[in-house]
């Protein structure tokens, strides 16, 4: 009896250490996939009306969302993913800014996607 309930206590302890295991790289996934910038500074570099300040934030959130649903899919899926969630964005930054504000954005994006390769 008294190795029956050792048996079964090590059996829960290996299944409860390798799902903490798993919680943890789900969670460092999210953090690599994640691109945030400062929306203060983001709106002074790009000269942003209140409006398009507003814009910029929701597009903004939407893009951190997407990265992240990308970062917990399965290892075949996140790059596709990911370009699909940049693609987007740029694609509503370019309705929201003009032709100069778009091109410093896209700099900027360029450069922290560089960083964050670099890493």
């Amino acid at each position: 009896m008294k190795k029956i309930v050792l048996t079964v206590v090590a059996a829960m302890t290996f299944t409860l250490g390798y799902a903490k295991t798993n919680i943890n790289t789900v969670e460092k996934n999210v953090e690599n996939y994640g691109i945030t910038f400062d929306l203060r500074r983001l709106a002074e570099k790009l000269d942003l009306t209140e409006e398009q300040t507003a814009a910029v934030k929701v597009i903004s959130d939407n893009l951190n969302e997407d990265l992240a649903e990308a970062a917990t899919a399965r290892r075949f899926e996140r790059p596709a993913l990911f370009n699909k969630a940049i693609g987007k964005d740029a694609r509503h930054m370019r309705n929201v800014l003009n032709d100069k504000q778009y091109d410093t954005y896209m700099k900027l994006l360029a450069a922290t996607l560089r960083n964050r390769i670099d890493r």
